[in-house]
This record gives C-alpha cells, sequence and structure tokens, in this order.
C-alpha cells in the first residue's frame, strides 16, 4: 500500500499548531506500515484547549454571518480537496477507497446542511397574551449556544462523524474541544487546517489526539465543558454520562441492525443490497446489516442469492480501486471477530461462506443456524458478519428484531401495505426503513436510536437544537 501521507503539524489549541512533548507512531490496519507520527495531548493540554474554547465563547466575536461565511468556505475547500481527504481516510482507517471518497462527498454535504440551516435557524414567538396575565406583552425565544463542545469522535467514519459534531456547533455558535479515535486522528488534524483556511477565528476549534482513558476522561470531567458529544460502544458512552451528571451529554451508540425478508417482498433485491450492507467499512458500522430474518418460503433461494453476492466482493488493499473490503481497525478486533465466529460454529451455525482471517482482514461471512444467545446475534459484532434466521410467521419476526438492547436501524422488505405499517409501530428503533436494508443514513435526517444505542438525534438542524438552549424574552 502506497501511503505518502505528510505527519500533523502538532496540536490545534487556540488557533495555533503546537509540538507535543509525547509523539506516537500510527500504523496501517492493513498491511502494518508506519502512516504517521502523531502528537499525543495530556491533561494539561486539554485544559488550555477548554479554556481556548471558553474564552472564544465569552468573547461572542463570531457572529452569524462569518459562521455561515466559514461554512460555505468549507464546503468549497472539501470540493476542492476530496481526494486528498479520500486518502487519508483510507489509510488511516482501510477503508476501501471507493467508499472513502463517498465519506468525502458525504462530509460535503453534511457542512453544506449545517451552512443553510445556520441561515434561518431561530427560536419562536411565544403568544403570552393568549392568557390573560400576557395582555401588553410580546415574547419570543433566542436559541443561545449551551457552551462549549467536548466533541469525541470514532473511527470508523473518521471524517463525517466529526462533521456532524463539528458543523452543527460552528452553526450555532458553541466552541468545540475536539478528540478524535487514537488510530484515526489525520482526517480531523486535516479538517481543522482547513476549516483555519477558511476563516475559523482561534479558539473556535481545538483538536487534542490521545487515548481515552487520558484524553477523553481529562476532557468529560473539564468543569468549563457544557456540552459532550459521543459516538463510540455502550460501555464507554454510558460511563461518560456516569461521570458527567451535570453536563449535556449525547450519545450516539452501537447496534446489530435487523433485517426483515417477508417472503411476499422483492427478495432478490434484498439479497443484492445485504451483499454490500453487511460489509461495508468491514462491518464496522453502527447500522451495518448483521441479523437478517428470511420467510421460509424463500431462505433457500436468499441464502443462496446473497452467498453468491458476498463470493462476489473484493477483498485487499484499501487503496486498490477494485477493493471492497479491507482490513478491520486492530489485530485484537480482527482476532475477537474471528473467535466469535469459532464459538458459533462450536455451537452449531454453519459458515455458509467466510469468516477467516488473515491478518487484520476477516473476509466476509455468513452464518446459518445461529441462536439467539451466540454473541454473533445477541451483541454488535462489528465486523464482516450477517446471520440468516428463519421465520414463518411475520409477528414472530418482529419480535426477534426487537428481542436486542440496541435499537437504532431496521429494516423491512414487504409488499403488504399493512405489514409495512405495523413494522413501523412496533419496531423499537431510531429509524425504520421499509424496503430497504437498515446500513442507510441520509446526513439531513434525524439519527439516532434507544435503548442501548444511545440519546439524541444527528443531523445539523437536530444536533443545533441540541446545542442550544431556549431563551425567553419578553417586551411589555
Amino acid at each position: 500500500m502506497s501511503l505518502e501521507i505528510p505527519s500533523p503539524r502538532g496540536l490545534l489549541i487556540d488557533g495555533e499548531w503546537l509540538a507535543a512533548d509525547r509523539m506516537t507512531t500510527l500504523y496501517s490496519p492493513y498491511d502494518g506500515a508506519a502512516i504517521a507520527e502523531v502528537p499525543q495531548a495530556g491533561a494539561a493540554e486539554v485544559s488550555r484547549a477548554v479554556a481556548a474554547a471558553r474564552d472564544a465563547l465569552r468573547a461572542d466575536r463570531f457572529d452569524r454571518a462569518t459562521r455561515i461565511a466559514v461554512l460555505d468556505a468549507a464546503v468549497e475547500g472539501l470540493g476542492r480537496r476530496k481526494e486528498e481527504f479520500a486518502r487519508t481516510i483510507a489509510v488511516e482507517c482501510a477503508k476501501p477507497i471507493r467508499t472513502a471518497r463517498l465519506e468525502a462527498e458525504r462530509t460535503i454535504d453534511t457542512f453544506s446542511f449545517a451552512a443553510a440551516e445556520a441561515r434561518t435557524y431561530t427560536g419562536d414567538m411565544v403568544p403570552l397574551d393568549a392568557a390573560a396575565s400576557g395582555q401588553g406583552k410580546v415574547a419570543f425565544t433566542l436559541r443561545v449556544p449551551v457552551g462549549v463542545v467536548a466533541a469525541i469522535a470514532p473511527f470508523n467514519f473518521p471524517l463525517n462523524l466529526v462533521a456532524h459534531k463539528v458543523a452543527p456547533a460552528i452553526a450555532v455558535g458553541c466552541p468545540v474541544v475536539l478528540k478524535p479515535a487514537s488510530q484515526t486522528p489525520l482526517s480531523s488534524l486535516l479538517l481543522a487546517e482547513l476549516l483555519l483556511d477558511a476563516g475559523l477565528p482561534p479558539g473556535w476549534l481545538n483538536v487534542v489526539p490521545g487515548g481515552g482513558a487520558e484524553v477523553g476522561d481529562a476532557l468529560v470531567r473539564e468543569p468549563d465543558v457544557a456540552y459532550v458529544t459521543f459516538t463510540g460502544s455502550p460501555g464507554v458512552g454510558w460511563g461518560i454520562a456516569a461521570r458527567a451528571p451535570k453536563k449535556k451529554v449525547r450519545l450516539e451508540l452501537g447496534s446489530n441492525a435487523p433485517l426483515i425478508v417477508d417472503a411476499d417482498s422483492d427478495w432478490e433485491t434484498a439479497a443484492v443490497k445485504a451483499a454490500s450492507a453487511g460489509f461495508v467499512q468491514a462491518g464496522q458500522s453502527c447500522v451495518s446489516t448483521q441479523r437478517i430474518y428470511v420467510h421460509a418460503a424463500v431462505a433457500a433461494r436468499f441464502r443462496e442469492a446473497l452467498v453468491a453476492g458476498v463470493a462476489g466482493l473484493k477483498v485487499g488493499d484499501p487503496l486498490a480501486e477494485d477493493v471492497d473490503v479491507s482490513a478491520l481497525i486492530s489485530a485484537k478486533d480482527a482476532l475477537r471477530v474471528e473467535s466469535w465466529i469459532g464459538e458459533a460454529i462450536g455451537g452449531g451455525a454453519r459458515a455458509d461462506i467466510g469468516g477467516e482471517r488473515i491478518g487484520n482482514v476477516v473476509t466476509p461471512a455468513v452464518l446459518s443456524d445461529v441462536t439467539a444467545t451466540m454473541r454473533v446475534q445477541a451483541e454488535e459484532i462489528f465486523g464482516p458478519v450477517v446471520t440468516l434466521t428463519e421465520f414463518a410467521d411475520f409477528d414472530t419476526a418482529l419480535d426477534l428484531a426487537n428481542d436486542s438492547r440496541y435499537g437504532l436501524n431496521a429494516g423491512v422488505y414487504t409488499n403488504d401495505i399493512g405489514k409495512a405499517l405495523k413494522t413501523v409501530r412496533r419496531l423499537e428503533f431510531g429509524s425504520v426503513y421499509v424496503n430497504d436494508v437498515p446500513t442507510v443514513r441520509a446526513d439531513q435526517q434525524p439519527y439516532g436510536g434507544v435503548k442501548d444505542s444511545g440519546n439524541t438525534r444527528e443531523g445539523p438542524r437536530y444536533a443545533m437544537a441540541e446545542m442550544t438552549e431556549p431563551r425567553l424574552v419578553t417586551l411589555r
């Protein structure tokens, strides 16, 4: 894999690139090659970054028109440097280059939607004179910034999920201290460089790479942080919420997304789409299709079509133009996925295809004859694995889909409008997709889940609501 990724300029604090006392070498998840030397922040740098963000907010010199201009300039800059960002994504997290380009395109959308919302986002008129006590008064709400935002980002979408935290914050005037994932800081630092070039004033975005136990914890505990936005695992996310009971903590967590395929549906299309949706980013997506429930009447044909689609996926170097699936993010994760597959097969499951580990790559796997208690079914595998379970009764399929501690995205294929309506009412998920796979996210939609999948909705407009508070103003 040809790298050619420049090392970062330093930590970004208060508009300046600062040298760090510690550096760490970043390695390719795909082949172990050294990628870059990355500065590491500590608690002192976190405190300094938060203070810079606090002071920027207090100075109040970043008006709406300027914020819009910065967002617009970011859109233009991302368009010009799209291939540079895509290549950086591909190298640092082993995302196939074609998929990385799609992430760069989506990031442009995220900033575009934030810029559009910033132009019109406002409070409401309050009809005080609808009550006798309000006669002679005019009232309205202002949407005011909640305060300093601590953004803790994941590795799997290292550019666009950072954008979903940073762009809405800029739109409403909240300064940000960003901790990128340890394996994927390069995209964040490159985006920060672009935003400075776009006119972002000092202090409004500060980037402090480092480990979660040190940098993440210090950031959460900082008294001047008012809002924490975290994307990652439920254990870490709910732990953050427990440690910061007086802060606004918003979590976008994991899932083991179900797909129901009924007998009366376009199951052929469902099989084609599932053959991709279960393996995007090597299955390392919160909405990766994982649990597939197929009606017994079409199960054999669906399995055959799915396995044929999976067999056609190209596995290898993320920078190769024809590759569909590459490495997992670490050796630890590749070993874990291999172990869970072996555990399932040992318990009676069957591998219809795949499941072999070659370094950090696990070949795309389809498992049949799984049980509800197997970890490949009950937990979020976060790897290139889908499971197949037959059902005879549609209501049973809905119950099986709901039998999870997660509730992010779910999909159903059916041509029966009655079943479709029943599905959207009964499935306990943040999003339900009819005649589509659950591996779907439009960047302007309200995106998030229930249960152990989190407690928020992202998307620029919805994140902007979370990052502001209504302030009532009355005039007599």
